[in-house]
């Protein structure tokens, strides 16, 4: 019998721990050793078992994870590290796999297994048709196929990666789709206005902005402010989000409609040989002559968008005002001055990068639609207010990043956090749902491209 080791009981260590017991496997596990009497008198599960720290963990599992937060794994695998069992398994759950490879090789023994992992969603979802990436980084084949064999328990679409691709594509997927949403939650703070209240957020994508930002703000901070801070591929993307906010905004102030038009949607095809360099985002990403041809929606339909179950508004959709949807502008022209394919990226998917990608497909797609956000970016002076909070919003947001705080990053995270606390609940909620309904239709679709 293969005994699992978790050492960190947080919402993921939770997770982990009840699906390896309910797959029959011994399980033990630990917490902050302050926290082992009431662990120990709560936790009375078939299979799992309460120890008092990771050293007692780490000398009897034949496969241990470490579910702890990325800024902490190196002091935690310095602490009980030296204990792990001989010829056993270690894997880690952070969303930043540098640090964990440089904690682990620095470490742990010499005779043991590295296979690490990480699940690409968050612990109120399923794991069941949701991406799990597996890393072998130093293993025998035997033990590397325990691993996956344990890990399967899951049911997740298993990626296989190294640590660096796992950084580099986590950074594209996740730390600027992070930073978007977050900075929409930032300027409906400084606003002083919920978007379910006002008439610019009504319907179909909004209410995808909407919940998605609510459901972040719902989770741990530290879980994004890793991603962020602590991934070195990450920087490049967020400082590119915000330039590309800023480039925009700028255009849309001057009223200049036509070189706004021709960076997000025309291009500039006036000779051939500079024509990589000069197409716009949409025909870069979305095809046309160039780019990715015959790319049809692959997640957000009508049917699904205009749910009232998803809408945490009153306001009638008749009512609903067109806005700039600068957000998913900028994120299509990030994408495409890194020249980054985010459909590459869906291997590695989590629900908010989906569900932006599938937005911002959504608007591209919607020829009328996009010519109205466009129309409304260059002259609605009524939205400009939001837009300037938005666009400060990333500009803080980012700066943050770039002086690597991770206090600045939780200190704006739960200011934020506070303004939405009373339909926090509601949002992940209709989030949990939508994203159940997506799963499969997501792994379907996205599975053919």
């Amino acid at each position: 019998m293969i005994q699992v080791g978790i050492i960190g009981l947080g919402d993921m260590g939770k997770l982990y721990a009840l699906t390896f017991a309910q797959a029959g496997y011994k399980v033990n596990v630990c917490d902050l050793p302050s926290k082992y009497k009431a662990l120990k008198s709560s936790w009375n599960i078939d299979n799992i078992k309460v120890y008092k720290n990771g050293h007692c963990v780490s000398r009897i599992s034949d496969f241990t994870i470490y579910c702890v937060e990325a800024s902490a794994i190196l002091n935690c695998v310095k602490e009980y590290g030296p204990s792990t069992k001989a010829n056993s398994i270690v894997a880690g759950q952070t969303s930043v796999k540098e640090p964990e490879i440089l904690a682990f090789e620095k470490f742990l023994p010499e005779d043991v297994n590295i296979v690490t992992c990480h699940s690409l969603h968050g612990p109120n979802v399923s794991p069941k048709n949701q991406t799990l990436v597996i890393i072998r980084q130093r293993s025998d084949q035997k033990s590397f196929e325990i691993a996956v064999e344990v890990l399967k328990s899951l049911k997740s679409k298993i990626v296989y990666l190294s640590y660096l691709e796992h950084d580099r594509i986590t950074a594209n997927t996740q730390a600027c789709t992070h930073l978007a949403f977050l900075s929409m939650g930032t300027a409906w703070m400084k606003m002083k206005n919920y978007p379910w209240e006002n008439k610019l957020y009504l319907g179909g994508i909004e209410n995808i902005k909407i919940l998605i930002t609510l459901r972040i703000l719902n989770a741990n901070w530290h879980v994004y402010g890793g991603l962020a801070i602590l991934n070195p591929a990450a920087q490049l993307q967020i400082l590119q989000f915000e330039k590309s906010c800023s480039e925009l905004f700028k255009l849309m102030l001057l009223e200049k409609k036509n070189e706004f038009k021709k960076r997000i949607m025309e291009g500039n095809y006036t000779s051939w040989i500079f024509l990589l360099m000069n197409f716009s985002a949409k025909i870069f990403i979305f095809g046309g002559n160039f780019g990715n041809k015959n790319v049809k929606s692959i997640l957000l339909s009508d049917e699904i968008l205009n749910l009232n179950k998803f809408s945490l508004s009153a306001i009638p959709k008749d009512q609903r005002k067109q806005n700039s949807q600068l957000s998913l502008l900028a994120m299509a022209d990030t994408w495409y001055q890194l020249r980054i394919n985010p459909y590459d990226h869906l291997v590695c998917q989590t629900p908010p990068f989906a569900l932006m990608l599938g937005c911002v497909e959504y608007l591209f797609h919607d020829k009328e639609m996009l010519e109205d956000a466009i129309n409304a970016a260059i002259f609605d002076k009524e939205i400009r207010a939001d837009d300037l909070e938005f666009v400060s919003g990333v500009r803080g947001w980012c700066e943050i990043v770039g002086l690597g705080s991770m206090q600045g990053y939780k200190k704006r995270f739960e200011n934020v956090k506070t303004f939405f606390k009373d339909r926090l609940e509601e949002g992940k909620k209709a989030s949990t749902e939508l994203i159940g309904i997506l799963a499969n239709i997501s792994a379907n679709k996205t599975s053919k491209l």
